[in-house]
């Protein structure tokens, strides 16, 4: 979000306890997250879980997760459950969307976002938040898969590379879960983050 657009959020939510999300981010921590949705499509999808974690320098405040799950949305259907293994019953004590991202507001704050295909998640994300909340997430991106990439291109110009969250974490020896839910997927993203910022990275055994 540029300059301009934050000044006008920053007026119009004078009074409004928001306004802080829509000022220059001062402190040293991230947040990384992700989403479970009805489809790939981010202008049609629908939230069925979001999860998050903070980062704080080289360590992954995993005791500072959220991992919120919301009313089974219409348009879950058999393919979506196919995807994420959420069912409609596993959805039934599920929070309402004013309340899930209202909670997920008070996590985040203005913090910078981290994740893997994080602007896929980020739009469905500002979709919600400008109909119910009439603004968008002015919250900054970090993308692993680019970073991861822009890592790899200084070692090997011009090669391919297999940008998929697992190989990703193969390459960087770091673990990888069967389970692929919004709270680890979350969390593999933080791990990858960390390595790359603060750590080496292995010699590419394979193109």
């Amino acid at each position: 979000m540029n300059i301009l657009r934050r000044w006008w959020y920053q007026h119009k939510l004078k009074a409004s306890p928001y306004q802080a999300l829509f000022e220059n981010y001062q402190g040293d921590e991230l947040v990384s997250l992700d989403c479970e949705t009805t489809s790939l499509d981010p202008h049609s999808a629908e939230l069925v879980t979001i999860a998050a974690t903070r980062i704080k320098a080289n360590r992954i405040l995993t005791s500072q997760s959220i991992h919120l799950t919301l009313r089974a949305p219409v348009s879950l259907d058999a393919d979506s459950i196919a995807i994420h293994r959420i069912r409609h019953q596993d959805l039934l004590e599920g929070l309402d969307e004013r309340q899930a991202l209202t909670e997920l507001l008070e996590f985040i704050g203005n913090r910078p976002l981290v994740g893997y295909h994080i602007r896929y998640d980020k739009t469905i994300l500002d979709r919600y938040y400008q109909r119910l909340f009439d603004f968008s997430l002015p919250n900054k991106m970090v993308e692993v898969s680019h970073l991861y990439h822009e890592r790899l291109e200084r070692l090997l110009p011009n090669a391919y590379y297999d940008l998929s969250l697992e190989a990703i974490s193969r390459h960087l020896d770091l673990p990888v879960s069967d389970r692929h839910d919004a709270l680890q997927d979350a969390i593999t993203a933080a791990l990858i983050y960390v390595r790359l910022k603060h750590g080496d990275i292995p010699t590419l055994r394979s193109a």
